[in-house]
């Protein structure tokens, strides 16, 4: 273990996730971020691990990742990471006040709401889940843009998403940021010229955000481990 547990009966932390899944590695980088100790499980989509019934059982709707935590069983990377906060508390990811929890979750839910669904756009014709549809990827771009300069803005003005320093906001949202400019740069996707590569040439901050994040202690160990095989 990497940090003390609340109870010495406490049993070890497992999650269940897969490679490349934003949501999955939203909650690893909790878990390093708050130096716990836990099992790791990997699955495969490829061979339909997630629509295992013990998988299902966990999981209903077979989705990653799991977290369980003795015999309890949580799904839902946010519903996750607030726990493991709850659970764990130090260091606080939620905030160390209510006006620092408030900005935190305006953050959190301002990218649910209106990155996201820009991002999936791109991201989801780009790994095969959706149609290419260049003219839709473009409109979505345009949009995006504007949403990643005001993100650019914050963390020019603060390093950080929502707080003076590293917090839910961040671990949250990194992930997704990765697989865009991951997305932005499959072959078929990169003629259309959809300007997030390099990200440094227009968002200079951003980069340098980026570049904290991945800063974190252990973070090597939440990186999608297929990215690697297939850089």
């Amino acid at each position: 273990m990497r940090n003390d547990q609340p109870d010495d009966t406490h049993m070890t932390l497992e999650v269940i996730w897969g490679s490349g899944s934003p949501y999955a590695w939203r909650v690893l980088l909790t878990l390093e971020v708050k130096g716990l100790g836990y099992e790791s499980r990997l699955i495969q989509f490829s061979r339909g691990d997630h629509r295992s019934p013990e998988h299902l059982a966990l999981s209903p709707r077979g989705k990653v990742p799991v977290l369980r935590d003795g015999d309890y069983a949580l799904s839902e990377s946010l519903a996750i990471m607030a726990y493991l906060d709850r659970r764990y508390p130090e260091p606080p990811i939620f905030g160390g006040s209510p006006e620092e929890t408030g900005l935190i979750w305006k953050a959190i839910f301002e990218f649910e709401s209106y990155v996201f669904p820009l991002a999936e756009r791109i991201v989801a014709p780009a790994f095969g889940g959706r149609p290419l549809d260049p003219a839709d990827m473009q409109a979505a771009a345009g949009e995006l843009h504007g949403e990643l300069g005001g993100m650019e803005r914050i963390v020019s003005a603060r390093g950080w998403l929502a707080a003076e320093r590293l917090s839910a906001a961040d671990l949250a949202v990194y992930p997704f940021v990765e697989v865009l400019l991951r997305a932005a740069g499959k072959e078929a996707v990169r003629p259309m010229g959809l300007g997030f590569l390099p990200l440094a040439e227009r968002y200079p901050a951003l980069e340098d955000w980026r570049r904290r994040v991945a800063a974190v202690p252990g973070y090597e160990r939440t990186y999608p481990p297929h990215w690697r095989e297939t850089a």
